[in-house]
């Protein structure tokens, strides 16, 4: 029997993606195990540095001296990264984490399905970073704002780069803002848990990402089309569980066509996300117009077992009074979002956030 070339060649492509997918996996796995394997020995490492400096009653020269002679030693026999400077971050490691709410991230970590029973066993925190990440966290002195990026960083499986850049844009303020007292506190105890429509608010929303300029000119056309561009930086920025659906989606009421900016899905609320952009002042008219969206998604496009449609303006200038003024009490599913163009400065916003506690 003829076998066919074009059939083996087919065959064997199919095979190889398949041995190539288990391999790549693999070798993500073994790198994983290492750099875990890593941290905690750091962390040993880390405990033995503090318990001789004990010994030594913790004198600043005794302890300096300990790590310029372990230094020496540690990089003759084991090469680079023992350095004096890397020796002190596990020193502070240690220090820092010996302290941590370990059962916070273990009750986490058992929601990701990590393998863990292993490791409540013993006496140490559990790390599920790498050491990169536990190098940023520890530079972090607020203990619940720690704890919410290293929750954050396990759940989303975020790089370091995206942790970077989260922290960067003052990801915990910018979620605190919109809570009451209990909510901020829960952020350091479960991270951004989306149950309700206004879990998924942040303020401001930092769009530094499109590249536009705070004083330059440009249209609601313009910013439009810059954020279809950087969709996957716009989904990262509006958070958890959002996919993109339409941009200027027409619906027709009557004899009247209207377009809707940009139409998203949040898989965790189970609801259509209409936004509606203004980069000039808020009004009660903008705020009737999105009304009128969720009400036409609601009566129209949501299925049964779907939840009341989500309506967020996205606008530059935002009056808070008008907002509330405009909106029903009890309203749960319009919402008006301020946007910058530059990350927001970390300090104001701890600033405002001490003064809603």
């Amino acid at each position: 029997m003829k076998i066919e070339i074009t059939d083996i060649q087919d065959n064997t492509n199919s095979l190889f993606n398949k041995v190539a997918e288990l391999l790549q996996k693999s070798k993500q796995q073994i790198v994983k195990s290492i750099n875990q394997t890593m941290v905690y020995t750091y962390y040993e490492i880390g405990k033995l540095i503090v318990e001789e400096e004990q010994h030594g009653k913790e004198r600043a020269d005794y302890g300096k001296a300990l790590l310029d002679e372990l230094s020496k030693k540690l990089s003759k026999q084991f090469g680079k990264g023992f350095a004096k400077r890397n020796l002190e971050l596990i020193r502070q490691f240690y220090l820092t984490y010996s302290k941590s709410n370990n059962e916070i991230i273990i009750d986490e970590a058992q929601k990701t399905k990590s393998a863990i029973s292993q490791l409540k066993q013993t006496s140490n925190p559990l790390f599920l970073l790498s050491w990169t990440h536990y190098i940023k966290l520890m530079r972090i002195s607020n203990e619940n704002e720690r704890l919410f990026y290293e929750i954050e960083s396990i759940n989303n499986n975020w790089s370091i780069r995206e942790l970077n850049r989260q922290f960067d844009t003052s990801l915990y303020e910018r979620l605190a803002l919109s809570r009451d007292k209990k909510g901020i506190l829960e952020l350091s105890k479960k991270g951004q848990i989306i149950e309700k429509p206004e879990d998924t608010i942040k303020e401001p929303l930092v769009l530094e990402f499109l590249g536009l300029k705070e004083h330059e000119k440009y249209s609601e056309t313009e910013l439009e089309g810059k954020i279809i561009n950087r969709l996957e930086d716009f989904l990262m920025e509006l958070g958890k569980g959002f996919t993109f659906v339409a941009r200027q989606k027409r619906i027709t009421i009557e004899e009247s066509h209207f377009y809707i900016d940009l139409v998203f899905y949040n898989r965790l609320l189970k609801c259509f996300v209409v936004i509606d952009l203004k980069i000039g002042e808020l009004t009660h008219q903008d705020l009737g117009q999105i009304q009128m969206y969720v009400n036409y998604y609601d009566r129209y496009e949501k299925l049964t077992d779907e939840n009341p449609t989500i309506g967020i303006i996205i606008c530059k200038d935002k009056k808070n009074a008008l907002v509330e003024i405009t909106l029903p009490e009890n309203n749960k599913q319009i919402f008006a979002s301020k946007y910058e163009l530059i990350i927001p400065s970390k300090e104001t916003l701890k600033q405002l956030i001490e003064l809603k506690i």
